[in-house]
């Protein structure tokens, strides 16, 4: 039982600083968010709405300048003021910001909140773990190749989260009758729009995988269930 209690009390610490984290990000979606209403916006919205077999989808707008969107642990959508304003500017088109909501609504359709909870508890676990094993054998180094290990797993499972959320928004807009030209368009001037320079971490341990195998998997996809369309049959 001794040789559990820091297991246990890794769980503890990364389920208490989930729910935190989580209470801290509603407060500030709460307080700086208020409900998406454009008219511009709002054909391509209820066309997502009625793929889906809803009455409206809850699309917010979250008042910070990054260009990103969001799907916050309690199954709302947020896009950025700053993505809002590339698509007034002309800058990104009506059916490319779909493409970003219904990639979130993915995330939240798929459960990935509640599984990134588990992963982080997990990763904690891992971390101590691993401190521990490696620590008696490289008593400086150990710590800090235990934190790289635990964090390329971290990095590896959101890389997947990211692509099945792909996946799902790939199906949706093709559903909804956009097909999957926005979406990839989207991709190709994200790191533009976004300001993402040229120097980035290891691919091992970026959260979100690289773009052209991002535009890649959407293609395939798109290219597997055209023909396993009925009216391709």
């Amino acid at each position: 039982m001794i040789r559990l209690a820091p297991i246990l009390l890794a769980i503890i610490i990364a389920l208490v600083m989930w729910r935190y984290s989580s209470w801290s990000l509603k407060r500030k979606l709460d307080a700086k968010s208020y409900p998406l209403k454009d008219a511009a916006l709002s054909p391509y919205l209820d066309r997502l709405a009625a793929a889906l077999n809803v009455m409206r989808l809850p699309v917010h707008v979250y008042q910070v300048s990054p260009v990103n969107g969001l799907a916050a642990p309690d199954g709302r959508i947020f896009l950025t003021q700053g993505f809002l304003d590339k698509f007034r500017s002309g800058e990104v088109t009506g059916a490319e910001i779909t493409s970003v909501i219904a990639h979130e609504l993915g995330h939240v359709s798929l459960g990935h909140s509640r599984r990134r909870m588990i992963d982080f508890s997990g990763q904690n676990v891992i971390r101590v773990v691993l401190t521990t094993v490696i620590g008696r054998f490289i008593p400086f180094i150990g710590p800090w190749l235990a934190h790289m290990a635990t964090q390329a797993l971290a990095a590896r499972l959101s890389q997947q989260d990211e692509f099945e959320a792909d996946e799902f928004a790939t199906a949706l807009m093709i559903k909804a009758g956009f097909g999957v030209d926005p979406q990839i368009s989207l991709f190709q001037k994200l790191d533009r729009l976004s300001g993402s320079g040229k120097a980035t971490p290891p691919a091992w341990l970026l959260t979100h995988p690289a773009t052209d195998r991002r535009i890649a998997a959407i293609r395939a996809h798109a290219a597997r269930w055209q023909r396993q369309s009925p009216t391709n049959s």
